[in-house]
């Protein structure tokens, strides 16, 4: 090595800190909630050469970074869309036009710089939060220069990438610990700096004091020879730049992909050159020798194994290293496999936790990640032809495939509403050698519904024979979220039947019912009643296929969040409203359901077109029905009103949108109106999301446990807070909430289910509510009644400080607190 520094030609040079930072985009913009982009059509078509078929945004946006597509639609002289809110990280993306003959032309901005070397029409953007602060930019950090250097091995000159600490002394007595970063194969030693955010991490790091301050270069060794362009080239030059340790114990080697496997591979060749070494998503090549373990063991002070979920390439490669090594006797730590992850989601997770265990650090353990789990066997993928509906295996990756009737297309995509706010992404399949196409994308949580598109045209899945009404097939995967539109135990649910009326003139139509488990035709007391429709291009099957709505009115009465009732989906297509309405659907359904024909008992409530039918029926005929739900729906006029007997015989009016709904303005305009007549309504607030199911799903889960309810009225709320935001609770400290209820006519209630839920407020207006944790273990968001008052332990403990409101809904009411925690 010595001989060969004196032969190196080095040069070393300050570069930009963060790459990609330099790379802006003018196409794209953000506010607080969502990312814009915006572009020209005129420059578009110039780039690509004609007028594209469609225009997309490619990035990892979908589900778990999955690489997805976004359609950037035609919008006065520019093609543009609009995605979030997206979760705190890293985002890559660039542009793709779909020619008429389904060529494909990506490209980023002209002009911009290049943000990922390997890719270059790649661009990236940051998304900060509290999930991701040990990634973000800080004031003093390190710095990054470029080495340049000749490599033997490769016959040419390379660049390597070095960061040293801040405060970094060359001329310091003790050398500085030292990192070596190996690339994958494709990739370049920028790509460390470019995607995996090394700067930051490292910055993060060291400022506080969870790593030693140390010097990290990273380096690309791929090439005929990468142990000889490590060890006689790469770190050569790097001792002779730079005021670095060559003391085994004060050196350390890790990489990527194939610079995962050229560790391994130095780790068994020269066993004692690096103390310590990391894998990242690497793997073996051949069996470990009972004396590679022997010096392997003598001199490596930590070896360390990390892997992403089943979707990183390296998983079953894993596997069999972790067998070997523990075969051949060799020490070493898997921090488990990443549940969430793979690749640079991943990678960047493995350099926060490698670095703050080198060089004597104290502090981290020595067993798997939290929330890492064990890698018992190797990841065996569906069989091809195996698949009709999608596979989800236990861990909620999801496995598409198609049959081979789209042998012949040029591009196939599952588009679904994988994006946060349920907006559509098409995420590209794969083809397969027997003409298949396949995909398979996760961790996925929820309810998600989707279709095929084949060659730009939209196909159902040929093997759903489930949803007969919809272009659309359902996905549930179990997990976290969506609990509401999850199915109940078999047997625990209500009955759906399929209700047959003569429209008039002869003509037949249909509504689907849902009648409660405990339903009961021939009870005493009749049931209330909601007829809920469905939307313009939609039928009456649409509520059930899409929508869920089965499954959120088996879970709200399964929860004791509803009162039971029979619920109508009807047909709205083809007929006029109020007359099918009122002369044959509303005496069908008495006939053959005992629900009442009292109007304080009866609902009625609509999606988009339906919400629009709905809030002229409510106005157009008061005292027909007490309860009134519009989701993404406004007036199409404004009709003359009897307000008194709208406002009389309405014991709720609620209304919904979504906030980039494109019937939003026209909602709000609505509600203007309504207040300037002096119609009592409320609206439920913005919700974030687009004009589609996963938005109108939500306003009926919010919806339901509002009808039918007592009228409660509220006492004795302690602490006695002004309610105003002036009081002032201590963060970590619990607050006991007590509170009375009483009805209408002043009796004490005794058996409601007030439920607690809290919401962060930014400028006076509350955001998404979460439930309020209780103090109790083992305990929801209930309040319960206890000694004459209901009774609710608050936690705040982890909660950040700033302005709160806690909200105690009744169902039919939500009594709101405003608060700040400090």
């Amino acid at each position: 090595m010595t001989s060969l520094v004196a032969a190196a030609a080095l040069a070393v040079s300050v570069i930009a800190a963060a790459p990609a930072a330099a790379a802006t985009d003018t196409w794209h913009s953000n506010d607080d909630v969502y990312h814009y982009f915006k572009v020209p059509q005129s420059e578009a078509g110039s780039i690509v050469g004609g007028t594209p078929a469609t225009l997309e945004l490619e990035a990892n946006i979908g589900p778990s970074g999955t690489w997805s597509a976004l359609a950037l639609d035609p919008s006065g002289s520019d093609y543009a869309a609009n995605v979030g809110p997206l979760e705190p990280g890293l985002y890559h993306y660039q542009y793709t036009a779909t020619m008429q003959d389904r060529s494909k032309v990506s490209f980023r901005q002209p002009g911009i710089p290049v943000a990922v070397t390997s890719k270059p029409n790649w661009n990236t953007f940051f998304v900060p939060g509290e999930s991701v602060a040990w990634m973000d930019d800080i004031a003093a950090g390190g710095t990054v220069e470029e080495l340049s250097y000749r490599s033997p091995a490769a016959g040419e000159s390379r660049t390597a990438v070095v960061w040293t600490p801040p405060g970094y002394d060359s001329a310091r007595a003790e050398a500085y610990p030292v990192l070596y970063l190996l690339s994958s194969e494709g990739q370049t030693a920028r790509e460390w700096l470019e995607l995996g955010r090394a700067k930051q991490i490292l910055d993060n790091l060291v400022a506080g004091r969870d790593a030693k301050p140390m010097v990290v270069v990273m380096a690309d060794a791929n090439s005929a020879d990468p142990r000889a362009e490590l060890l006689n080239a790469i770190v050569p030059a790097a001792r002779a730049g730079y005021n670095i340790s060559s003391r085994p114990t004060s050196q350390a080697l890790a990489g990527v992909g194939t610079g995962a496997e050229q560790a391994i591979s130095v780790l068994r060749s020269d066993a004692g050159a690096f103390g310590y070494v990391g894998s990242f998503s690497g793997s073996a090549d051949g069996p470990i020798t009972k004396a590679e373990a022997k010096a392997i063991n003598k001199g490596t002070r930590l070896l360390r194994i990390y892997v992403g979920n089943t979707l990183d390439p390296s998983y079953n490669d894993n596997y069999d290293l972790l067998v070997d090594l523990k075969k051949s006797g060799v020490k070493y730590e898997f921090d488990g496999v990443n549940p969430d992850d793979a690749t640079w989601d991943a990678w960047r997770e493995n350099l926060r936790d490698f670095a703050s265990r080198l060089f004597g650090q104290k502090g981290a353990g020595h067993g798997a990640g939290k929330g890492h789990r064990p890698l018992p066997k190797p990841y065996q993928p569906p069989a091809a032809g195996s698949i009709t509906t999608p596979h989800i295996d236990p861990h909620g990756i999801v496995t598409f495939e198609t049959g081979t009737q789209w042998a012949d297309a040029k591009d196939v995509t599952v588009w679904g509403n994988w994006a946060p706010n349920g907006q559509w992404f098409r995420i590209p399949m794969a083809k397969q050698p027997d003409g298949r196409w396949r995909i398979t994308v996760g961790p996925l949580d929820g309810y998600y519904y989707y279709r095929y598109v084949v060659d730009g045209v939209d196909k159902k899945d040929p093997a759903d024979t489930v949803n007969t009404h919809v272009m659309e097939s359902q996905l549930f995967v179990p997990g976290k979220t969506d609990a509401m539109l999850a199915d109940v135990p078999e047997g625990k649910g209500g009955t759906v039947s399929l209700m047959t009326y003569n429209g008039g003139q002869g003509a037949e139509r249909y509504a689907y019912v849902w009648t409660p488990p405990s339903y009961d035709p021939d009870r005493e007391a009749a049931y209330p009643l909601l007829y809920l429709y469905h939307g313009g291009g939609q039928n009456y099957g649409s509520w059930l296929e899409t929508g869920r709505a089965k499954q959120i009115l088996d879970n709200h009465y399964l929860n004791g969040t509803m009162v039971p009732m029979v619920v109508v989906m009807p047909d709205q297509n083809g007929v006029d409203f109020w007359t099918d309405l009122s002369q044959h659907l509303m005496p069908t359904a008495a006939a053959k359901y005992n629900i009442s024909t009292d109007s304080d008992e009866q609902a009625l409530a609509g999606l988009s077109w339906g919400a629009m039918n709905t809030l002229s029926t409510w106005l157009s005929h008061p005292g027909e029905f007490a309860y009134i739900g519009a989701f993404s729906g406004g007036l199409l006029s404004y009709p003359t009103v009897d307000v008194q007997a709208v406002n009389a015989s309405t014991k709720l009016a609620r209304l919904y949108s979504g906030d980039v709904d494109f019937t939003y303005s026209f909602t709000q305009e609505s509600m203007r109106w309504l207040t300037s007549q002096g119609i009592e309504y409320e609206y439920a607030g913005t919700w974030v999301g687009p004009h589609g199911f996963d938005i109108w799903t939500a306003n009926l889960v919010d919806f339901v446990p509002r009808l039918f309810t007592p009228e409660y009225r509220f006492g004795g709320v302690r602490p006695p807070l002004a309610g105003d935001g002036s009081d002032v609770v201590r963060a970590g400290r619990a607050v006991p909430v007590t509170f009375t209820l009483t009805s209408a006519d002043g009796k004490t209630v005794t058996d409601a289910r007030p439920r607690l839920y809290l919401a962060r407020t930014t400028d006076g207006v509350a955001g998404d509510r979460v439930p309020a944790t209780p103090v109790q273990k083992n305990a929801d968001n209930t309040a319960r009644y206890r000694a004459g008052k209901y009774v609710f332990d608050w936690d705040t403990g982890g909660l950040a400080r700033g302005a709160y409101e806690l909200q105690i809904d009744l169902g039919s009411s939500v009594h709101a607190i405003a608060l700040t925690i400090d």
